[in-house]
């Protein structure tokens, strides 16, 4: 039967290497792509939103994760904890390195959380340069609701700072020995104790989409090329056919054969 080429091993290995690619393609690699484009929508409709919305104090929402309401404009009242303050390393802002400086902020009458107090670019492309001091006594922020990262690497001290890896204020909390509420606030411009104030998120769809389709369109055009390769050698004449095969003559023979007949 021509169908016996079917179980061949080495049949088989493209077998599965098709529909293990095209199985990547359908059921992670587009919709992972899909949920990208979804992400960029929410995060550009809610920063959109909250660019046209009043700040709103803080006490409301601290009964809720910060996921819940990201990039939501609101306002903090209380005191910068400045000995319990850490930069994050290995950041970038606007295409160039750059360290974001992470400052423990205690509310008046209510929990400490974590403050983005802005970026500053690294001296000589790796020190931490001298920070602003943060004001003393009571002030009051205006600051964008943002979500924690996970990166839980502990903090170290190089250089006389505090340094972290990730925006985490478990991290920065366990190593100043304080209760810091998750999620952090990043400080918008002009505000007490910025130091240089983080851009926002570009407002564009992002190519994820079109990635999206992309995946789809290379696992439909595996399966594809693996249906046509089969076929083609179902039918009679592929070079997998296990027919009968002509032997073809060596060189040696031919010229052999030319010797021998008689001459004309």
């Amino acid at each position: 039967m021509r169908l016996k080429f079917l179980l061949r091993p080495g049949w088989l290995a493209l077998t599965l290497t098709v529909w293990v690619f095209a199985g990547a393609c359908f059921a992670l690699l587009a919709p992972w792509q899909f949920d990208r484009d979804t992400e960029r929508d929410a995060q550009n409709s809610a920063v959109t939103t909250a660019v046209r919305t009043d700040p709103v104090p803080v006490d409301g929402l601290l009964d809720r994760p910060n996921t819940d309401f990201e990039w939501r404009r609101v306002t903090l009242t209380g005191r910068y904890l400045p000995e319990a303050q850490a930069v994050a390393r290995l950041r970038t802002v606007q295409g160039e390195a750059a360290f974001e400086v992470l400052t423990p902020f205690e509310l008046a009458g209510g929990p400490v959380v974590l403050v983005d107090r802005g970026y500053v670019r690294p001296v000589n492309g790796i020190r931490v340069p001298e920070l602003k001091p943060t004001p003393t006594g009571e002030v009051t922020l205006v600051a964008w609701t943002r979500a924690g990262e996970s990166d839980d690497r502990d903090a170290f001290t190089e250089d006389g700072h505090r340094q972290v890896y990730a925006i985490n204020p478990a991290v920065v909390g366990r190593a100043a020995g304080l209760d810091v509420r998750p999620g952090y606030f990043q400080l918008t411009e002009d505000q007490p104790g910025v130091e240089g104030a983080l851009p926002l998120p570009k407002l564009d769809a992002g190519p994820f989409f079109s990635y999206a389709l992309q995946w789809i369109a290379f696992g439909a055009m595996a399966l594809g090329g693996w249906l046509y390769f089969t076929v083609r050698e179902v039918r009679p004449g592929g070079a997998l056919h296990e027919g009968p095969r002509v032997r073809r003559k060596s060189v040696a023979e031919m010229l052999a054969e030319d010797e021998a007949a008689p001459a004309r």
